[in-house]
């Protein structure tokens, strides 16, 4: 019996795929996060005991941005906690996708908000207190450029490659190329929003003042508020696809296909490959052939600049008159 269970043990792994590791990027985005909701804080006591508008509005939008933040830090943190959970079939890769996924629809709504409010103001003009509000988007700058330079290093992503077959092959752990982060890329394109509205509306507000030109400052804002939709649709692309489990380009399969078929007695009949999540990829292959090789030895085929995290291989063994 025990010998038993030395060898199924051997066979058998877990599919965390490195997600039950603390990272930086978990560690980054929580601390972009507390600074976020520190300033947010601040700007709402200081707009309301001052009276500025300008400071409690921009207090709130930094509040909003801070949920969003907060989302991604969560995925982190929950994604590490059931890595191991068995309930999940490969792990908790996708919930990376599904944060970056709720990121985008709330930077879509953040821009929504930008856009008609910059209509509203082009229509009727308000009075600006310029110099309060050009203090508040300094500040809201600054900040968003410290947190720009804090999630935009190289952050690292550990995953671990694990394999096996229909014929119970399992190779041994390796460590994967890293790839990027779908809540990392929403955090990150949620503090360049921040970035951008502030500089344009610096921007806008310095002409404004000097020109008497009030409707300069909503027309920046509807500006920006289309490249901030342009960013959201492109991660809702990106995630989407990603939780809805569709498969790469055609050159990556081709590629594997090649790989494999440049063996003469070999044929790929069915092959599959999809994202986890974070750029981790899954392959499911089948393969007919005349003179077989081992499991192993098909997957040291693979190019590894190819991140195949977990693999199935099926091997059917035909014969000359069956070719």
């Amino acid at each position: 019996m025990n010998h038993h269970s030395g060898v199924l043990e051997a066979y058998q792994h877990q599919h965390s795929f490195g997600l039950d590791q603390k990272n930086t990027n978990e560690k980054r985005i929580l601390f972009v996060t507390l600074i976020t909701i520190l300033v947010m804080a601040l700007e709402v006591v200081a707009g309301y005991f001052f009276g500025s508008m300008a400071l409690l509005a921009d207090g709130l939008h930094m509040g909003s941005h801070a949920i969003a933040l907060g989302i991604s830090a969560f995925a982190y943190a929950y994604a590490r906690k059931h890595a191991n959970d068995p309930s999940f079939t490969f792990g908790t890769g996708k919930v990376d996708a599904l944060a970056g996924f709720a990121g985008a629809i709330l930077l879509g709504g953040f821009a929504s908000i930008i856009l008609v409010e910059s209509g509203s103001r082009m229509l009727q003009p308000r009075a600006i207190d310029f110099n309060m509000a050009i203090l508040v988007s300094v500040i809201g700058l600054v900040v968003n450029i410290v947190c720009a330079i804090i999630l935009g290093k190289n952050h690292d992503h550990h995953s671990h490659s694990h394999s096996h077959s229909h014929s119970h092959s399992h190779n041994d752990d390796q460590v994967a190329p890293s790839r990027q982060s779908h809540a990392l890329s929403s955090a990150y394109l949620h503090v360049l929003a921040d970035a951008l509205t502030s500089l344009l509306a610096i921007i806008s507000l310095l002409v404004a003042k000097h020109t008497g030109l009030l409707w300069v400052d909503p027309l920046v804002g509807i500006v920006g508020a289309f490249l901030i939709a342009r960013w959201s649709w492109k991660l809702l692309r990106t995630t989407s696809a990603n939780l809805l489990d569709k498969r790469p380009s055609i050159a990556l399969l081709e590629s594997v296909r090649q790989v494999i078929q440049e063996r003469s007695s070999d044929r790929v009949v069915d092959l599959h490959i999809w994202e986890l999540g974070a750029g981790n990829l899954i392959l499911a292959i089948s393969i007919i052939s005349k003179n077989p090789l081992t499991p192993d030895e098909y997957r040291s085929l693979i190019p590894s600049q190819i991140n195949i995290v977990h693999s199935t291989i099926e091997v059917n063994v035909v014969g000359e008159n069956e070719w």
